[in-house]
């Protein structure tokens, strides 16, 4: 069986962006320790946040240096409340561990989970995300991972201060 990076990097190359996992010596597994090792702003690292809705996963792709608003996220995909998933949880429904989870997700049936992107990721013309270890990731075009992702521009993240 293939290991997280290479089923990430197939899915990669189906959408025509092969070759563009970096593997890393450096642990990615938060925003902060992603940064550091890419030489960016913690605000170019995406944030791949599996979330509960009312018991649904649904994922959500935050800026690193943002918080995302869990009754926000809850009203976005029409349900009462939301809950961060839990590592266990996680590793369930995405197959991927916490710290490597890719912004491109399927269930169980092979359908994407619905997603929504935080506008605060286009300030930059190339961000960064996990693929599919806490060790791996690649650069895309927010405009490039929207696309892909099937995913709204939606305002969810808790304001500043």
């Amino acid at each position: 069986m293939a290991g997280s990076v290479e089923r990430f990097e197939r899915l990669l190359a189906d959408e025509g962006l092969a070759d563009r996992v970096v593997r890393l010596l450096e642990n990615t597994r938060t925003a902060e320790l992603a940064a550091a090792a890419l030489g960016t702003e913690v605000g170019a690292i995406v944030k791949s946040l599996v979330v509960l809705v009312d018991d649904r996963p649904r994922l959500a792709l935050v800026s690193g240096d943002r918080r995302a608003d869990l009754d926000r996220l809850a009203r976005l995909f029409g349900g009462e409340r939301a809950e961060m998933a839990r590592g266990a949880r996680v590793k369930e429904i995405t197959g991927f561990a916490i710290g490597g989870v890719p912004p491109l997700l399927s269930d169980e049936q092979g359908q994407r989970l619905p997603t929504v992107i935080d506008r605060g990721l286009f300030r930059y013309a190339e961000v960064w995300a996990a693929a599919g270890s806490p060790y791996a990731v690649f650069p895309i075009a927010p405009d490039d991972l929207a696309r892909l992702a099937g995913a709204p521009l939606e305002d969810f993240v808790e304001d500043p201060g």
